[in-house]
């Protein structure tokens, strides 16, 4: 158990299931609401049929943004996984929290192991989540909610596993970002046995969700519940069902296939269509998950009472691991400091909570979610704990938020084509200040969303001021940096990237076509095919 000296702990066991409603008086129930916080990974912000996509089908998650409110400038707060789960947890800055990249990556003098060959040894960052901060997670439990962990964590090894950060049940969190044995049982996890061979994960971490609120319904134990649902889906490897595929095939036939799919970024090469069969069945399956937690809910009678959340972690992944997705017109993806890379699917369903018009352009982050739901739930809010989130709630009643810089620290190389940078963005003005070559990019988003027109040398004055608070940000937290190699041999990383155009851009083109083809054999579908008892 951790030790804590912040004495509004100790009140708010007492108070809160009375507190709860006079501070929320539009909830009309008895109870305080139950909160459902649905976690995707790697789902970018076009990979939604509701937000555009016309080859994926996200009937469930579709249903979340119709029924609630859609933030459509809602950011992850990072372009890579860990930092935002942290920032999620905790209300803060990857920069202010410390864990910058996602736990396990190369940093410092290690990084010259991946091979990559590039001018700067990117920063050291924290390997688990600290113990000092007091999560969302642990709020709750203090006030009273049973707490539920189920998916991935990769927040830390074991000793910094969900339940050693306020989870009072945790199914299937540990250390590993991806899913070890993949989508299908039997997988290696330490914390989710095997039932049965061909089990799906996303449908099985479902499952156990629905479960837990059934044995913890309110009307029983009296108390509310925080159902934190967290998949590994749809992040790599990306496996399906031979009746998945082949529906998707037809789809991208019917669609009409694109000759190529892809162009060269600064690293590696970046897809520019959606049309690969594989991942769109891992997206409908666990869209598949995501309605049977929203079917548990109505069956359960709870629905009409609990806070629904559905985002993702970072964007889609264009380029690196399975190079599975394109988030046109979005530039970029996962591990990418442009838009594709940390806009997000950013749904908030609130029961009780009507407006005329559910589509927010307000920005909105990761860390937001934190006061946010405090704030829903009737809790006092945390500001020297949640230090870089605001609560929305004055947004979902259609009142104007004060506008305020988001920021974002990635003083790494992603294996994704990403590179070294940082991010501010204040009203509709993006600035991304670059450490490899100190060169800066000013986007006015509400002009220019693709990111293609730089500003710097139109709006100099601009750029200054934004560089400014930027790094008065940085600097006030004790932001780490990347460093030069001095090992660093320009015509090692040059041999390097001609291999990626002349050898992997080519390769990629040739297995996206295999995969499309109607005679593509996937072998035994990664043990989906099940015989049922």
């Amino acid at each position: 158990m951790k030790q804590r000296s912040h004495l509004w702990l100790l009140v708010f066991a007492g108070l809160v299931l009375v507190a709860c409603n006079q501070e929320n008086p539009t909830n009309t129930s008895e109870t305080p609401p139950n909160i459902v916080f649905i976690l995707a990974d790697d789902f970018g912000w076009k990979d939604a049929s509701y937000n555009g996509s016309e080859y994926y089908d996200t009937p469930n998650i579709d249903r979340i943004a119709k029924k609630g409110f859609k933030f459509t400038n809602g950011y992850a707060t990072c372009q890579v996984c860990s930092p935002s789960r942290a920032s999620i947890m905790t209300g803060k800055f990857p920069a202010r929290h410390g864990i910058t990249d996602y736990i396990g990556a190369w940093s410092d003098t290690t990084w010259r192991g991946a091979g990559r060959f590039t001018a700067l040894l990117p920063a050291k960052y924290d390997q688990a989540l600290n113990s000092a901060d007091t999560t969302l997670a642990e709020v709750l439990q203090t006030a009273g909610y049973r707490t539920f962990f189920a998916g991935k964590w990769h927040l830390g090894s074991k000793g910094s596993w969900p339940e050693d950060h306020g989870f009072d049940i945790n199914k299937g969190g540990w250390e590993k970002g991806s899913p070890i044995g993949g989508y299908f049982s039997p997988w290696t996890n330490p914390n989710l046995d095997n039932q049965k061979d061909g089990e799906n994960l996303s449908i099985r971490l479902a499952d156990e969700t629905v479960a837990f609120m059934s044995s913890h319904h309110p009307d029983t134990t009296g108390k509310p519940f925080f159902a934190f649902l967290s998949f590994y889906a749809v992040h790599s490897p990306i496996q399906t069902t031979e009746e998945k595929w082949a529906k998707y095939r037809a789809k991208a036939e019917r669609q009409g296939i694109a000759p190529s799919a892809y162009k060269m970024g600064h690293f590696l090469p970046i897809r520019q269509v959606q049309d690969n069969p594989i991942y769109a069945g891992l997206v409908e399956t666990m869209d598949e998950a995501v309605g049977k937690v929203l079917t548990g809910l109505d069956e359960l009678g709870l629905a009409e009472n609990t806070i629904v959340v559905f985002t993702s972690d970072n964007g889609g992944v264009a380029a690196g691991d399975a190079f599975s997705t394109s988030n046109l017109p979005l530039r970029g993806g996962k591990g990418y400091q442009y838009e594709g890379g940390i806009r997000e699917p950013y749904l908030i369903k609130v029961p009780w909570m009507k407006a005329e018009s559910t589509e927010i352009t307000t920005p909105a982050t990761g860390t937001d979610f934190y006061p946010t739901l405090l704030e829903l739930a009737g809790l006092s809010a945390l500001p020297h704990q949640h230090q870089d989130g605001i609560s929305l709630v004055p947004a979902l009643k259609g009142q104007e938020l004060p506008e305020r810089p988001l920021i974002w620290h990635y003083p790494h190389y992603g294996n994704q084509g990403g590179e070294p940078s940082s991010i501010i963005r204040r009203g509709d003005w993006k600035l991304i200040q670059y450490y490899e070559s100190d060169k800066q990019e000013l986007f006015n988003l509400s002009t220019d969303l693709e990111e293609q027109h730089n500003l710097v040398m139109k709006h100099p004055e601009i750029a200054e001021r934004l560089h400014k608070e930027l790094f008065d940000y940085l600097n006030s937290v004790g932001a780490l940096f990347p460093r030069k190699d001095p090992l660093y041999d320009a015509q090692n990383e040059q041999a390097y990237l001609q291999s990626i155009e002349n050898e992997l851009l080519p390769r990629l083109e040739e297995e996206r076509l295999q995969i499309l083809s109607p005679d593509f054999d996937g072998g035994n579908w990664w043990g989906s095919q099940v015989v049922e008892d």
